[in-house]
């Protein structure tokens, strides 16, 4: 996997997704951006998020609801670039 940009929608700003990260919520974590999560599974569904742009694969069906346009970065990677609604 080559590297991604995930931008946040609120404020600009642009996270690097590295091949090393397993998920979104990694990035999230590596560039110290603060997301409410529990399960860290796709159980849980309380790191939900919006996405605007892109697309992203689940490494495993999550079995917390989510709607069209929802992600769940806890067991998520980006296809592409991405931005989310944060």
């Amino acid at each position: 996997m080559t590297e991604r940009t995930i931008t946040l929608s609120a404020n600009g700003q642009q996270l690097a997704c590295k091949p090393e990260h397993r998920n979104l919520l990694e990035v999230f974590e590596h560039h110290q951006v603060e997301v409410e999560y529990q399960c860290r599974e796709g159980y849980c569904g309380s790191c939900r998020m919006k996405l605007i742009n892109g697309a992203v694969k689940y490494s495993e069906k999550p079995l917390a609801f989510i709607s069209d346009g929802e992600i769940l970065p806890c067991c998520c990677m980006p296809v592409g670039d991405i931005e989310i609604a944060f």
